[in-house]
């Protein structure tokens, strides 16, 4: 067992790898994708900062919003933002697994069979509205979403790194819809809402788009390579055992809330981990503190939740159950570290 500088119980080496300049440089870029996306998008840095939470953490992300609060757009803009490419995959009925993954053919031509790549392939993919897809063309993003690689006849191909998946569902119109199943939910990493903006943004939205669309001349200002770089400093982010069991009692106690059936599983445990570690870095921080494990936890867990039949009756939202969880769980004293923060 060895001891941080600021005084927390940690496993491992008893000082970071990580230097404080990559810490700050990760910050940095992160200031500079929010401030590029907010070109496009008013008023919501703070949903920004959470899909590249999702991003650097390798992890994707399930919108559950109305339409036309711009979750196409953000997709979009933080695709150009990174210089990446960008696909978007629109959830029907008629929707087959070869239209998202892509498929084989013979080229006459050629005399040979050909791969032709889906759109999820893509390094930002947004699939909207999931839920209107049938079960069978879902589950086609599942190995995508947890492995990052497609299988189609037998042949194995890895996804591009970063790879994120922005999935969108509309929580209001559920006729025709095929809900996601547990064992997909859980593989988003967080469930955001957009919300409708305020009276003021919605103005500036009005006027900023009055004689152009932002989006076509939004530049990048970082590239898939820096992504890839940010993402090796999130996993060099230093979390203390007491931070750790912080992060264990805040998903245990989901599993023991009278109002909860299925709490969260351990894949929710390394979720969180690796969320509050981008969330520390984007912040600039050597370690995690139990403010990012807070900021983090309903994002994180929310989705994952199972209420009981007596929670449901009384419309009990799952949001509040991570609350009150985080509420009675005790957490760990902050002291300052060697970054002074």
């Amino acid at each position: 067992m060895a001891v941080t500088p600021d005084g927390a119980r940690s496993e491992g080496a008893s000082a970071p790898d990580l230097q404080l300049s990559d810490a700050q440089a990760c910050a940095r870029t992160a200031r500079d994708i929010i401030e590029n996306v907010n070109h496009v998008i008013v008023g919501k840095s703070e949903v920004i900062r959470l899909l590249l939470v999702a991003l650097l953490s390798e992890g994707h992300i399930l919108i559950e919003d109305v339409p036309g609060l711009g979750k196409t757009m953000l997709a979009r803009a933080l695709a150009r933002s990174l210089d990446a490419a960008f696909a978007r995959i629109q959830g029907t009925a008629d929707l087959l697994p070869s239209d998202v993954t892509g498929l084989s053919f013979y080229n006459q031509k050629a005399g040979e069979f050909e791969f032709r790549r889906g759109p999820i392939f893509a390094h930002v993919v947004l699939a909207d509205e999931v839920n209107r897809a049938t079960p069978r063309t879902q589950s086609a993003l599942l190995e995508a979403m947890q492995e990052r690689q497609v299988t189609v006849d037998g042949q194995t191909m890895r996804l591009p790194r970063p790879f994120l998946l922005v999935a969108t569902q509309n929580p209001i119109e559920l006729e025709g819809t095929f809900p996601l199943p547990e064992a997909q939910l859980d593989r988003f990493l967080l469930r955001l809402r957009i919300a409708y903006p305020t009276m003021d943004e919605e103005r500036a939205m009005l006027f900023r788009f009055k004689e152009s669309e932002p989006l076509e001349t939004l530049r990048p200002v970082a590239s898939a390579d820096t992504i890839a770089s940010m993402a090796g400093t999130v996993r060099r982010i230093r979390v203390t055992q007491d931070v750790a069991d912080y992060i264990l009692a805040v998903v245990r106690g989901t599993r023991e809330h009278p109002a909860v059936e299925l709490g969260a599983s351990p894949r929710a445990s390394l979720a969180l981990f690796r969320a509050s570690q981008a969330h520390a870095a984007i912040h600039g921080q050597l370690y995690v503190k139990p403010d990012d494990v807070k900021t983090l936890a309903v994002p994180t867990l929310a989705h994952r939740l199972t209420l009981t039949p007596q929670s449901r009756v009384r419309q009990l939202d799952v949001e509040q159950v991570v609350r009150d969880v985080l509420d009675h769980t005790a957490a760990p004293v902050e002291t300052l570290g060697v970054d002074g923060r």
